[in-house]
C-alpha cells in the first residue's frame, strides 16, 4: 500500500512538474523531490512525510493549488494522511518572498523565514531537512558568490529548527558545513 501510494504521489508531482529543470543540476526537476523522499525514507516510513517530501515545491514551484493537491491525495490516501500532507506542504511554502515583501532585502526575508520555519511541525522540518542536504550537494557545484550564501542561509535554517528527525538533522547540519569548507566559507 505504501509503494502504491508513493507511486501515485510521484505520478502527480511528476506531472506538476513537467517541463521544470533543476536550477543548479543540468536534471529535471522531479529527480530533486524524488531524493529528497528517498532521504527521509531512511529516517521514517511515515506517509505524510513522504508525500509532502514529493510535494514540498509544488505550491510555489507549479500551477497546482492547495485545493488540487488536497482532492488528488484523498484520492490515495485516508483523510487524516491527506491533511497531515497537505499542512506539511503549506508550513513549507516560503512566505516571506519577495513578490510579497519587495521592500525587504533578501537577508531580511531569509531571516524571517527561519524564525517561521522554526515553529513548523517536526515532519514539515524534517522535510525541510532533507530538502536543504540535496540543494546543498546541487549548489556547492556552482562557483559563485551565491553558493556561499545561500549555504550560510541553510545553517541559519537549520540552527532554528529543531523539532524533525535529529539524526537527519544532524547528517544535514554536517553536509552543510562540508559543502561550506568546499566553497570557501
Amino acid at each position: 500500500m505504501l509503494e502504491d501510494t508513493l507511486n501515485k504521489v510521484t505520478a502527480f508531482a511528476s506531472q506538476a512538474h513537467a517541463g521544470q529543470q533543476r536550477k543548479f543540476a543540468p536534471e529535471p526537476y522531479i529527480v530533486h523531490p524524488i531524493r529528497v523522499m528517498e532521504l527521509c525514507r531512511q529516517y521514517s516510513n511515515d506517509i505524510s512525510v513522504l508525500s509532502a517530501a514529493l510535494l514540498h515545491d509544488l505550491l510555489e514551484d507549479t500551477p497546482v493549488t492547495r485545493d488540487e493537491m488536497d482532492v488528488f491525495l484523498r484520492t490515495v490516501m485516508s483523510e487524516k494522511d491527506a491533511a497531515q500532507t497537505v499542512q506539511m506542504v503549506v508550513e513549507l511554502t516560503d512566505v516571506f518572498i519577495k513578490k510579497n515583501y519587495p521592500e525587504w532585502n533578501r537577508r531580511k526575508r531569509r531571516k524571517m523565514e527561519a524564525e517561521r520555519l522554526s515553529k513548523i511541525s517536526a515532519g514539515g522540518q524534517t522535510v525541510k531537512y532533507a530538502d536543504i542536504l540535496d540543494n546543498s550537494l546541487d549548489i556547492v557545484n556552482v562557483e559563485n558568490d551565491f553558493a556561499k550564501k545561500y549555504l550560510e542561509e541553510c545553517l541559519e535554517i537549520l540552527h532554528a529548527m529543531q523539532k524533525g528527525s535529529r539524526p537527519l538533522y544532524e547528517r544535514a547540519l554536517e553536509t552543510v558545513k562540508d559543502c561550506m569548507q568546499k566553497v570557501k566559507i
